[in-house]
């Protein structure tokens, strides 16, 4: 079976769109910071980096008379359900293993508590990590999903992190 790489993901129209919504620096960072921590903890760095770059593809934009209302999206949030649904849809889409796309869907629906009571269930350490990766990269009232990155250098990011995956997968893979 073939691996699906991020460049695959990252480039279909469904997720530009959404990732363009929430933000493609942070979604980049976000998939590096999993990948960083999906090595030290021994998981997967493929369904890491996976889940971190899509973990934010559900977002919905909260506006007042035109303007970001941080608080109104914090209390009506469920980004993290409809960005599950929206990944696994898109990673079945371009063929990545359905046990994977699963994986990968419910660390993105479990990355936040924002609409689960605190500490409310056991999470699986993929799951954990990508909570963490995202607030790795969290700034106040949500502006991590404002900062801008040109087109070339996010491709440029994505390439890399493709290629780290490659190699570290081959490691992963003799350690399992």
């Amino acid at each position: 079976m073939c691996r699906v790489l991020l460049k695959d993901l990252f480039t279909h129209p469904i997720a530009q769109k959404y990732l363009n919504r929430s933000g493609v620096d942070h979604a980049i960072k976000v998939a590096e910071y999993a990948v960083q921590l999906a090595v030290k903890h021994g998981v997967n760095p493929d369904l890491a980096a996976k889940a971190g770059l899509l973990h934010d593809i559900g977002h919905y934009e909260w506006y007042t008379n035109g303007e970001w209302d941080y608080e109104k999206y914090k209390k009506n949030d469920i980004h993290a359900i409809k960005g599950a649904e929206r990944a696994h849809k898109l990673l079945i889409r371009l063929g990545e293993d359905r046990q994977y796309a699963k994986e990968i869907a419910l660390a993105i629906l479990l990355h936040t508590d924002s609409y689960l009571p605190e500490n409310s269930m056991k999470k699986t350490t993929l799951q954990q990590i990508v909570r963490l990766a995202d607030e790795m990269d969290e700034e106040p009232y949500g502006k991590h999903h404002y900062r801008k990155i040109s087109k070339e250098e996010a491709m440029i990011k994505i390439d890399r992190l493709d290629h780290k995956i490659y190699q570290l997968l081959t490691k992963y893979r003799e350690s399992v």
